[in-house]
């Protein structure tokens, strides 16, 4: 589909908003992106909400009309990740899987904890450097599963199919053998990255083993099916804002757009990336 992005205000304030759009009408980064691209290839649709190497928190406004992106707070101040030496800001393109929804009254039976009542992330460690709002294809090919604070919060690992390794990347080991220690940082960035903020080291299912991606598409069926359940009840004590312009036998569903949003944004061109500036290298040891 033909989506593009507007925004609103500029990126590290409090007013800055980031749209999706679809031939000129703002639709829900949440809720109107079909969940797969190809569903017989199982090829997902992602919302890149964080762009590699970024610091800044943003994203999808789950309790909000349309489910804009914009950059999280706490007491009233703008959140950044940390740098934890060696890593800068975050290490993939990250974001989430719409039409997804980690049930906070479900117990997940593999790791004994509710769902953290968002949208499945996915961390997409292809080369290039994505930038916030972007719509990637992606092949999902296994997941960490994070303990946050006793809630599930999957992280799925993931790569653009456009990427030069992409057909070689297809379940979890294939990662360490093109991406050599990548899984690990990935776990120890999940660890660490809250210390700096004065918070204790995070907790992980599975003894901190990627699963791959049988197991990781078993959970995205399952998040799907609670979205489901979520965006066609009556009502909801989970302060998620259901409305959207897609699914329409769902009570959210609404027809028109919104002319203010129209008329305070603008249309945001595609960032003009040195990719090559920003490519990954992987140097594997050498034998002495």
């Amino acid at each position: 589909m033909p989506y593009s992005t507007r925004s609103v205000s500029k990126p590290d304030t409090h007013e800055y908003k980031v749209y999706l759009e679809n031939e000129g009408k703002i639709v829900s980064f949440f809720h109107d992106i079909p969940l797969y691209a190809n569903a017989e290839k199982k090829i997902y649709n992602m919302i890149v909400e964080i762009p590699r190497w970024t610091n800044a928190k943003l994203e999808i406004k789950t309790d909000v009309k349309y489910n804009y992106i914009a950059q999280d707070t706490k007491k009233g101040a703008l959140r950044y990740v940390s740098n934890s030496f060696p890593h800068h800001g975050y290490i993939w393109n990250y974001g989430a899987l719409p039409q997804t929804w980690e049930d906070p009254d479900v117990i997940d039976q593999s790791t004994g904890c509710n769902g953290d009542n968002d949208p499945i992330d996915v961390c997409e460690i292809g080369e290039k450097v994505g930038y916030v709002g972007q719509i990637k294809q992606v092949k999902v090919v296994g997941l960490v599963a994070l303990i946050d604070e006793g809630e599930t919060d999957w992280k799925l690992i993931a790569i653009d199919v456009t990427d030069p390794l992409a057909n070689m990347i297809n379940d979890i080991e294939d990662v360490e053998v093109h991406y050599p220690g990548l899984l690990k940082a990935t776990v120890e960035w999940f660890r660490i990255y809250k210390i700096p903020d004065g918070k204790g080291e995070n907790k992980f299912a599975f003894n901190a083993q990627p699963r791959g991606k049988d197991f990781a598409a078993q959970i995205i069926e399952e998040t799907h099916h609670y979205w489901k359940k979520l965006v066609f009840s009556q009502s909801n004590n989970h302060q998620i804002n259901t409305s959207n312009t897609t699914v329409e036998s769902s009570p959210g569903f609404i027809s028109n757009e919104d002319q203010d949003v129209i008329a305070t944004s603008s249309p945001t061109s595609e960032p003009s990336i040195n990719q090559a500036l920003y490519k990954w290298h992987f140097i594997k040891p050498s034998k002495y």
